[in-house]
């Protein structure tokens, strides 16, 4: 099998910049071995970076919910927008859309993103022909892309703690137990190293305790991955407390075992015991601070969450933003504002923000995303990162400063080249297929506007 051996000045591996070392031999869309010599791609070479959180037919709507409503605008109100949207999607518009974001992930830096997918139907609720439609115009769409793809199709039953049925708009995304489970067994035997299943719970409020407990006795759930949003709003808080007479994540705490196959995506309001409880379960907390941001969510307890030894990751969630960038700058960047001090994620003297950011959720992302990625080692996918040291912000940044330059000197992109799965998927800044994903794009945001 052909192989190509890639070597840079600087590669990030164990979490530092280590200098001449030997190259990457690639082979078969993994790393397989050092190697001397070959192809001198860089300056700085980086793992590529796992977006942990999506809900890709939003993109076509970032910017369409900044307009003020009658009253006081939340996570709530915007919620209606997005459900008005998600009504006209049919499966080759969330390929397009998709597809446009997903080389917008690419160029970015990401290299492999996991799909929380919840709309599975069609209009009303009416189911397709294949249960599996939807998940399949996504699955193509990460192909096209060039993007690893971890595919979590979601479990949605109910619209609140009480048990209230789902809203009219809410009926593209309902399942019960048994056709969840179905869809889960068409999709688990499509998986190789591009491609991973998991499970996604919406929420405690859109799955009640019974159907949790019946799926994850399932077997089919053993080995996949779990992610669910938790705690991400206040409401949701006082609604879990009102009914089930505990906070969600302590009530999750309680009634599953949470152990580092789960992703708890936001669990923006802890307690202290829960922050503690979640980082020595080993669970991942997947933080989207843009969308956070945008949505006035509120603040992820950071600074206590890496003292307790917590593991995190980021993901764009609506993609208001596509950076990974801009959501580890903001995650920094929160905890600024609140706190009045600076280098809040760096937890020991000398340390480098970047430098712990870019790995913590690198280390983070792999692990939600149930894949060996985000490494420059023999064995781990071939995902890597070019830096572009022309760029006139890396002019005389040597290692100790280059990921702090990358992630805080501003909005120049500085990701010049992407490998995923050993293939080149943008060189110089352009990717082979963003012509035409940007006219189909193009077509059906044009059309979904309009309607």
């Amino acid at each position: 099998m052909p192989h190509a051996t890639y070597s840079a000045d600087f590669l990030w591996q164990d979490a530092a910049w280590q200098a001449g070392q030997a190259g990457l031999v690639v082979e078969g869309g993994r790393f397989v071995r050092a190697g001397d010599g070959g192809e001198r791609v860089g300056r700085f070479v980086l793992p590529g970076m796992p977006n942990l959180h999506s809900h890709a037919f939003q993109r076509a709507m970032a910017g369409l919910a900044e307009r003020r409503g009658p009253g006081e605008d939340s996570f709530w109100t915007w919620r209606e927008t997005m459900y008005a949207f998600a009504e006209a999607i049919d499966p080759d518009d969330l390929k397009a859309i998709a597809t446009q974001l997903y080389i917008e992930m690419v160029k970015a830096g990401y290299t492999q993103v996991c799909e929380f997918h919840y709309l599975h139907h069609g209009p009303r609720g009416v189911p397709y022909a294949d249960p599996a439609t939807m998940s399949l115009a996504l699955i193509e769409a990460a192909k096209e892309a060039g993007i690893g793809l971890t595919l979590l199709p979601v479990l949605y039953m109910t619209g609140g703690f009480d048990g209230r049925a789902l809203s009219e708009r809410q009926q593209r995304f309902r399942h019960d137990v048994g056709q969840y489970v179905n869809l889960l067994e068409r999709l688990v035997p499509m998986q190789h190293d591009m491609l991973r299943i998991g499970i996604a719970l919406h929420s405690l409020r859109a799955v009640p305790e019974d159907a949790m407990r019946a799926l994850l006795a399932t077997s089919v759930s053993r080995d996949l991955p779990i992610h669910i949003h938790i705690a991400e709003q206040i409401g949701e808080v006082q609604d879990c407390l009102a009914v089930r007479g505990a906070r969600p994540v302590e009530w999750l705490l309680d009634h599953a075992d949470i152990d580092p196959r789960w992703t708890l995506i936001h669990a923006t309001h802890l307690t202290g015991q829960e922050t503690d409880r979640i980082a020595k379960s080993g669970a991942v907390a997947g933080l989207c601070p843009t969308t956070e941001a945008n949505l006035g969510d509120g603040l992820f307890p950071l600074a206590d969450f890496i003292d307790a030894g917590g593991t995190l990751g980021i993901g764009s969630d609506s993609h208001i933003s596509v950076s990974p960038v801009e959501e580890l700058r903001w995650l920094e960047y929160g905890q600024r504002l609140v706190t009045r001090h600076r280098n809040v994620a760096a937890r020991h003297p000398e340390e480098s923000v970047g430098n712990t950011l870019w790995q913590r959720a690198l280390d983070g992302g792999a692990r939600a995303s149930a894949a060996d990625i985000a490494r420059l080692v023999p064995g781990a996918r071939a995902d890597l990162l070019v830096l572009d040291e022309r760029s006139p912000l890396l002019a005389a940044r040597g290692e100790a400063d280059v990921l702090d330059t990358f992630l805080f000197a501003g909005n120049t992109p500085l990701v010049r080249d992407v490998m995923v799965g050993g293939r080149w998927r943008v060189r110089d800044y352009a990717h082979a297929a963003e012509e035409a994903a940007a006219k189909a794009y193009r077509v059906v945001v044009e059309r979904l506007a309009a309607a």
